[in-house]
């Protein structure tokens, strides 16, 4: 759906519902927030029998008040948004959606009720409030760095997998059904349990042979846990070293005036004539002449 023709009036709540630009966008905002707040805050609190019993009719009545607002809203944001099909289906628009949904569903199925904690998801808004754009670059330099190592990071996984599955499949033949490890599946996940150092203890070796080999499988997991974090770290001091050598290649500043060139041809600050540093070096002042000066 194109883009239709917006009254003064769907202008300006579209201006502060969906704006940071002026004060009342940002204020709607982080009132919005502070409501989401209020409303998990009634959903994880009625959760607990003793307030329950005491406050219940009171949370169904405060969640029903937080219901019909957040439904008004959802029905003005479709009302006052130029291209209602992209906002219906985008992400903030589902979310907003599946907010509301729990607690409609909780008149036919009551079991619905705690879904929603979804209403939380809300809360993502913040980050168009607080415009944390000065952070995109460090995000997408993570993004990327978890990109070039996915392989690496599958194919520990993969190691990780047949390594568990080998340890466990030496517990059931040790161990076997006698001492908990009724099959191969339930063994395998307590050598992923021992390998990850998690130790949940619901299954637990009791024969010497079987207690050695366990002994050897927590200290498999101590020397491998680390190695998904250092091929992360390895791949972002890279980017960072790339990055910094990028920058004193584009960007030079002029020893007299200050000013940024970002060309790594030109010779000369381009505001007053003074001679730049060569790319990559340190600044080197260099008075030019009065024909020199722009």
């Amino acid at each position: 759906m194109s883009h239709r023709e917006q009254t003064p009036l769907q202008l300006k709540f579209y201006q502060v519902i969906f704006g940071t630009e002026t004060a009342a966008g940002k204020w709607f905002d982080l009132v919005l927030i502070a409501i989401i707040i209020a409303s998990v805050a009634v959903i994880m609190l009625d959760s607990i029998v003793s307030l329950d019993d005491r406050f219940g009719d009171l949370f169904l009545r405060m969640e029903w008040g937080f219901t019909v607002l957040f439904t008004v809203e959802y029905l003005i944001r479709i009302w006052c948004t130029p291209n209602r099909r992209a906002y219906i289906f985008s992400l903030y628009g589902l979310v907003d959606l599946l907010s509301l949904l729990p607690t409609y569903l909780s008149l036919l199925v009551p079991q619905t009720a705690p879904l929603l904690i979804i209403r939380l998801l809300r809360i993502l808004r913040i980050f168009r409030v607080l415009r944390l754009l000065s952070l995109l670059s460090e995000a997408n330099e993570l993004a990327s760095a978890l990109q070039r190592s996915g392989r690496k990071i599958f194919v520990f996984f993969s190691l990780v997998i047949i390594i568990a599955t080998i340890f466990g499949c030496l517990l059931y033949v040790l161990e076997g059904p006698a001492n908990g490890f009724d099959d191969i599946p339930t063994s395998v996940y307590w050598a992923i349990v021992t390998i990850t150092t998690v130790g949940y203890g619901d299954v637990t070796p009791v024969t010497t042979a079987g207690r050695a080999v366990s002994a050897v499988g927590m200290l498999v997991g101590y020397a491998i846990i680390a190695v998904p974090t250092g091929i992360i770290t390895a791949e972002l001091s890279g980017a960072q070293r790339v990055r910094k050598m990028r920058d004193m290649l584009e960007a030079r500043n002029c020893t007299n005036c200050s000013a940024v060139e970002k060309d790594v041809h030109a010779h000369y600050c381009r505001l007053c004539g003074t001679g730049l540093p060569r790319p990559g070096h340190a600044p080197e002042p260099e008075i030019p002449d009065e024909e020199g000066i722009l």
